[in-house]
């Protein structure tokens, strides 16, 4: 039995919230559910009650999958490439993400299309989702998110042009506040060609915004 399911097994109550184990993804499970007991009785609810008596440890569990980005480096996605002759657009597009608004830590959902020119070398294509993953699983907002992706692509790879979109819905807007259903968060960001030449620049867009496989 590994730590995190040591932690599962744990029953955590109000005498053990300065209890400190860390799982091995580097998240602090105990803390964490006593801090979701605390806050459900905050809000009038019995967390002992039989539908919540588990509900601290489930999202002990939720946070270890959603922050896994805190813990770990994306670089080294990228570290290995492949020698190949094109030096062509590049587009992978459709890449579902989800990741946790960090001023509500309400979940953002969408879709990230990322381009690139390489010089000589590729990355391969399941290694553009990861990164995607990667970067939106910590506390984010969608702006920065859409930089550090494109900055990542840019420093590591060192292609001629980087173009990355991000669109997203974002539950801050429809779960709370204005309450606007079917809103939709576009963000870009242009590194090297993509960013001082506007026809490359809507070749993308054109593929992005065009007809999806098998439609």
């Amino acid at each position: 039995m590994d730590t995190t399911d040591r932690i599962a097994d744990a029953k955590v109550g109000p005498t053990r919230s300065t209890v400190t184990i860390a799982s091995a993804q580097g998240v602090d499970q105990l803390r964490i559910r006593a801090a979701v007991r605390e806050m459900l009785i905050a809000i009038g609810e019995d967390p002992d009650r039989d539908g919540l008596q588990e509900t601290p440890a489930r999202v002990g569990r939720l946070f270890v999958e959603a922050f896994a980005g805190l813990h770990h480096d994306p670089r080294h996605l990228l570290s290995k490439t492949f020698e190949v002759d094109h030096e062509e657009m590049v587009l992978q597009k459709d890449i579902d993400f989800t990741s946790f608004c960090e001023h509500h830590l309400l979940p953002f959902a969408g879709r990230a299309h990322i381009a690139y020119i390489p010089t000589g070398r590729v990355v391969g294509l399941s290694k553009l989702a990861r990164v995607v993953d990667a970067v939106g699983r910590k506390p984010q907002v969608q702006e920065r998110m859409t930089q550090e992706i494109a900055d990542l692509l840019q420093t590591e790879l060192s292609p001629r042009g980087v173009l990355v979109v991000l669109e997203a819905s974002h539950s801050c807007m429809t779960a709370r506040g204005v309450r606007k259903h079917g809103t939709t968060c576009v963000t870009s960001a242009a590194r090297g060609l993509y960013q001082s030449n506007a026809a490359a620049r809507a070749e993308v867009l054109g593929h992005i915004n065009g007809p999806r496989l098998g439609s």
